[in-house]
């Protein structure tokens, strides 16, 4: 994936939100024992790396102080850090986060934002010598669902992220450090989400860096599953995993390079037999 960060391709991402109210298991894993027994659980079932979070970026998620940021996922990054191997991500859009994490033993920031919340954000990836994940979303998560309108999704996705990686590179962080996610479902419809699927080999091409897929237990998916079943109900997070695995499939076959998940005991397997099929 990265210079720095040696691992195979297609890899999967563990996700460990030490946060009270993401969408799927907010509240879980804000102790950091319970965190650092399932970030290990993880590693167990196969995860190539693990990305912890702090902040809920789920849609209408309100802003968290850095401090309090910074209480959450330094000592689990601490922890993961001592008992495994696996490089880790912090998710953070703050430079003073990803700093603490990364002298804590992280070794990617992951930023939801690009870069563009905190101007301090791609100098101090640079200086640290982190690797770094420009994703695309429209405006931030308290707004970023109210009418996401784009003239060709993936040609507006794919313009974006390639500006931000010239300005990451720019900033000093080097091309082999770098990684772009198209965002699934951040300022998307469900059109918008499936479209930016389909199309992963064009984004990939234009981009010309490994590309990070997140579908995992996302909205989009119950919308999908609701109208397949033809009811006026969607499922809620957790009844969105066999959606899950499909997207994980599909991304892997399309060329992404990792794949973000909850459940990585089943996507590790999804994407063992992807691989397998390829070879």
């Amino acid at each position: 994936m990265f210079d720095r960060v040696k691992i195979g391709r297609p890899a999967v991402m563990g996700i460990l939100n030490v946060t009270p109210d993401s969408f799927s298991d907010g509240g879980r894993f804000l102790d950091t024992d319970v965190a650092l027994h399932h970030g290990l659980e993880l590693v167990g079932e196969g995860a190539d790396l693990l990305d912890l979070g702090g902040e809920s970026t789920r849609p209408g998620a309100e802003p968290v102080h850095a401090g309090e940021e910074l209480a959450r996922v330094v000592p689990a990054v601490t922890e993961l850090a001592a008992a495994s191997s696996v490089p880790l991500s912090v998710d953070t859009t703050k430079a003073v986060v990803a700093e603490a994490a990364v002298e804590a033993g992280a070794s990617i920031v992951n930023d939801v934002s690009a870069g563009r919340f905190d101007t301090e954000m791609l100098s101090t990836v640079a200086d640290l010598g982190a690797a770094y994940v420009v994703m695309h979303m429209r405006g931030e998560p308290r707004t970023m669902q109210d009418e996401p309108r784009y003239d060709d999704v993936v040609d507006d996705v794919a313009g974006f992220l390639a500006e931000r990686l010239d300005l990451a590179r720019a900033a000093g962080i080097r091309s082999g450090f770098l990684a772009a996610d198209p965002g699934i479902g951040f300022g998307k419809t469900t059109e918008h989400n499936l479209t930016l699927l389909a199309r992963l080999p064009e984004l990939r091409a234009r981009l010309g860096v490994p590309i990070v897929v997140g579908t995992s237990r996302k909205r989009f998916l119950g919308a999908v599953l609701r109208d397949i079943a033809g009811t006026s109900d969607e499922p809620g997070a957790l009844e969105r995993e066999e959606a899950t695995l499909a997207t994980v499939a599909w991304a892997v076959d399309r060329g992404a390079d990792v794949v973000r998940v909850h459940d990585v005991a089943a996507s590790a397997r999804v994407v063992a037999l992807a691989r397998g099929a390829a070879a």
